[in-house]
């Protein structure tokens, strides 16, 4: 007969840290919030890819494009650019976000002299990027012949019909560097000529890079951010277990630090020959996440077929029907705790640790914590990043209020068949995900140090000033539905409406 768990499956509102010995040591200033993303011998090597803080984005269309990536690894996070896009258009988002940080920018705002005032202005609003480079054939790499700063014109005294080479800052007048300028050098004539950027050109002329002084300024205010060997910004991007042989190539040389298998369900044939076929490629040199699974067996499987992270989490997500359209799924704090259990039974026979990734299920700021608490090493979050300004979905006002477009994978709009794949030649028969809005929540970085102080706080409280502390130490119990409804505001009529989020 089929197996029934003794225990309901929980939710992470369904419990409560217990707060512990506070000392004076204890203040968020002091919280490490440092975690390992990919296996490592723990207690033997150093982790060789790790986080400054717990938090990923989902592997979406609507969360995680270039401009996401980048604002989360300036907080110390690794966005998944999403895989349900052509190779190459998934492999140039990875190569932006790689040449983004070296501060050798490769200029995407580019047009010809003869290009007008309103090409200039329609160039801005699409980029968002005020200085454009001017080269004989308006390309990234032409022979530059000037640059266009918001300086050289004024919209209310100019014809938008004027030719860009009657206000663009001639090359005769600009200050460039050859392109064998190192990023020190650069940022040294940036600063001794006064100017805002440095083109960098080769021995014909043609444009190679540009530096900004806004990016030496970025690196001193984001002291988290996360950094590979080449000062470039750490990205990973989704895969999916079918065209891996030819997507995984194209991304590995576009520069990915980490990959992750994006699908619904990890326990199966098409994840273990995905990744069997990463090992005897690439061996341990390209880092792979596998998931999402939610039990012991299912971390096992992936653990065994080689994954360098364990994703948990089946029918948890804000936009994800996969419980109510197929009856499959386990309440999210549940599936935590069990799999974390695993990890640590695996890490104990092998001395190999595996982080796991907590998918789904946040629904509150401090469900992050109590993630961490049970086990997670970090969380997947797709409301929570898609709310953002840098999210790749449009702002729309609906009843007076400023939204942002949000779409699960499984949706009609995003038709992510190669997520929900279980063989054969049937592609999305039915919808696993909702079409749907949230609230507009401004830029990244505000949002993200909140939840981050917040996550600090809770930590301290329980007397931990890491994640590894509290995951030894934290103390959880089970709520009641009436103790639910009494840790929220009670009893009293709100002057002013308020998020928890």
């Amino acid at each position: 007969m089929a197996y029934y768990y003794p225990e309901p499956s929980r939710t992470f509102g369904e419990y409560l840290l217990v707060p512990g010995y506070s000392s004076s040591k204890n203040v968020p200033d002091a919280v490490s919030l440092k975690t390992p993303l990919v296996k490592y011998r723990k207690g033997q090597e150093e982790c060789p890819l790790s986080m400054n803080i717990p938090m990923v984005s989902a592997v979406m269309q609507a969360v995680s494009g270039e401009k996401l990536a980048i604002a989360l690894a300036k907080q110390g996070g690794v966005s998944f650019i999403y895989g349900s896009q052509s190779i190459e258009d998934e492999a140039a988002m990875v190569s932006r976000v790689k040449d983004y940080k070296k501060g050798f920018v490769t200029s995407d705002s580019n047009l010809s002299p003869e290009a007008t005032l309103a090409d200039v202005l329609a160039l801005k609003a699409k980029t968002g990027h005020s200085t454009v480079a001017i080269t004989e054939d308006g390309t990234a790499t032409g022979k530059l012949v000037g640059i266009v700063a918001s300086r050289d014109y004024r919209v209310s005294r100019m014809s938008t019909d004027t030719k860009v080479k009657e206000f663009m800052t001639p090359l005769a007048k600009l200050v460039t560097a050859p392109a064998t300028t190192t990023l020190k050098e650069a940022n040294d004539i940036i600063w001794d000529n006064k100017i805002n950027s440095l083109p960098l050109i080769d021995e014909e002329g043609h444009l190679k890079y540009i530096v900004f002084r806004k990016d030496y300024d970025s690196h001193k205010e984001n002291l988290q951010e996360l950094l590979d060997a080449n000062k470039s910004y750490v990205v990973g991007a989704g895969i999916n277990t079918r065209d891996y042989e030819q997507r995984v190539p194209a991304l590995v040389e576009a520069g990915v630090d980490v990959l992750c298998i994006d699908s619904s369900e990890g326990y199966s044939e098409w994840q273990s020959r995905t990744l069997k076929w990463i090992r005897e490629t690439y061996g341990d040199t390209v880092k792979v996440g596998a998931g999402n699974v939610v039990d012991r067996d299912g971390f096992r499987f992936l653990a065994e077929a080689g994954a360098d992270f364990v994703k948990i989490g089946i029918g948890g997500g804000s936009i994800c029907i996969t419980r109510e359209t197929k009856g499959i799924g386990r309440g999210q704090a549940t599936a935590v705790i069990e799999v974390a259990r695993a990890r640590d039974e695996y890490f104990r026979e092998t001395g190999v640790y595996i982080p796991i990734c907590s998918d789904g299920g946040i629904v509150h700021d401090y469900h992050i914590t109590l993630a961490l608490a049970m086990g997670a090493d970090f969380v997947m979050l797709g409301r929570y990043f898609a709310r953002f300004e840098e999210s790749p979905s449009l702002k729309v006002r609906i009843n007076g209020n400023t939204m942002k477009e949000y779409w699960g994978e499984g949706s009609n709009r995003a038709r992510n068949w190669q997520r929900y794949d279980l063989g054969g030649t049937s592609k999305l028969s039915f919808e696993e995900g909702v079409d749907s809005y949230v609230p507009y929540a401004g830029p990244l970085a505000d949002g993200v140090q909140t939840t981050l102080y917040k996550v600090k706080s809770t930590m301290c409280n329980c007397g931990c000033n890491s994640i590894q502390e509290l995951q030894e130490n934290a103390k959880l119990t089970v709520v009641s539905s009436t103790s639910i409804v009494e840790g929220g505001s009670h009893d009293v009529m709100l002057r002013n409406g308020s998020s928890n989020n």
